[in-house]
């Protein structure tokens, strides 16, 4: 039987915030920096998006269908590239024309909204899954969370959803002595497979590609089959989990890394491997164990858990908060004020928070717009106190 590849890419771009000031609540509601924004999206969209999407359907047609991706976009990314970059939204439908691509669920704000005991969660997932199937033309079957945050009761959450599999990472202090690459069950919903990313062959593209300090500089794409074989050993499946702005932004064009994904599909599919989606990837292997996940963990930094979005006092008192309107707000179903609260819950915000001593520090400091954890959550609670000031107003009318 021919081992399974599996590549997923994330897409998310939160909707920045403007320098929001103390002076300011109470007096303006233009919480958003509409420049940063579009010049954002329109730079990742010529370097990654665009000729990341140019490459995968050019793969696609060259292997006659064989090679096969899926992608989870945020529904606020989606919105931004409607109204900054809506070529990308058709290179997107091209991509779903070809029957190889597959769509998944996720919470409509790349929130955190599964940490929450609210019904935000399901109201996100609900919400997100119409917009990629009136985009698309998929209904998602497979669902993918925030960073891959998973739990057990998480998964009950998303099995009761009608999700059937769902990814998450391939945490050491999860699976002990146990592989990342075979298929998976929750401990406590035997009906959600669980597929789990390779960490250590999928940061060796997303991170380690252009180090020129690392002892495997230059990888190739010979080199990366190799590995690839060497890891299905005894195996059956390698999930490749990766944020899509690797391609072009994270790992820039000129490093070689459009050149390294343009020859690796053939490298794969002649090692007698093939390329599945998750659904099929699911459907094809059986579980080979139980998982048993009490804490929520995810594929973020050493510790893999939570803690980068709610590691400290900050970070929590910014997240009770936000979740305590939530009734208000849903009770109130304002266009304006569902939107702006949907923009507030995008994980980012509580990421740049963050006072943890990053292994990836460099990475912190490149993605974070402000310049420490404390004007970030400064600036987040101004919007937020202002935000809550005009849910109440209407709450009381």
């Amino acid at each position: 039987m021919k081992k399974t590849i599996c590549f997923y890419f994330q897409l998310h771009q939160p909707v920045l915030l403007r320098r929001y000031h103390f002076f300011d609540i109470g007096k303006r509601n233009d919480y958003f920096d509409e420049y940063m924004n579009r010049s954002t999206i329109r730079r990742l969209a010529d370097r990654c998006y665009l000729p990341a999407n140019r490459l995968m359907l050019e793969l696609i047609e060259r292997h006659d269908g064989r090679f096969k991706v899926s992608y989870s976009i945020s529904g606020l990314a989606l919105e931004q590239f409607e109204l900054h970059a809506p070529e990308v939204i058709d290179s997107f439908k091209d991509l779903a024309a070809t029957g190889n691509v597959e769509f998944l669920a996720e919470t409509y704000a790349h929130s955190l909204s599964s940490l929450s005991p609210t019904n935000e969660f399901e109201n996100q997932v609900k919400r997100h899954a119409k917009k990629i199937e009136t985009l698309f033309g998929q209904r998602p079957a497979t669902f993918r969370n925030s960073s891959l945050i998973y739990s057990d009761e998480i998964g009950r959450r998303v099995f009761a959803m009608g999700y059937k599999t769902m990814l998450t990472d391939g945490v050491k202090h999860v699976l002990g002595w146990k592989s990342p690459n075979f298929a998976y069950e929750s401990a406590t919903c035997p009906g959600l497979k669980l597929l789990l990313k390779d960490s250590r062959l999928s940061n060796d593209i997303t991170v380690n590609f252009s180090n020129r300090n690392w002892g495997e500089f230059p990888l190739t794409a010979d080199k990366y089959a190799q590995w690839l074989q060497g890891g299905a050993a005894g195996h059956e499946v390698i999930n490749l989990f990766m944020n899509y702005e690797t391609f072009g932004e994270d790992q820039a064009e000129e490093t070689g890394i459009f050149d390294f994904m343009r020859y690796l599909p053939g490298r794969i599919l002649d090692a007698d491997f093939e390329c599945l989606t998750p659904a099929e990837t699911a459907e094809k292997h059986k579980a080979a164990a139980p998982l048993h996940v009490p804490y929520p963990i995810s594929w973020t930094d050493e510790e893999r858990d939570v803690t980068s979005w709610l590691g400290n006092e900050l970070q929590s008192t910014a997240f009770e908060e936000l979740y305590r309107v939530q009734p208000r707000v849903q009770t109130l179903d304002d266009p304006e004020i569902n939107e702006t609260y949907l923009r507030l819950q995008a994980s980012n915000h509580f990421y740049y928070m963050s006072t943890k001593l990053f292994s990836d520090g460099d990475f912190f400091t490149h993605r974070s717009p402000y310049d420490s954890p404390y004007e970030a959550f400064i600036n987040y609670m101004n919007v937020l106190s202002d935000f809550l000031i005009r849910v109440g107003r209407k709450y009381a009318i």
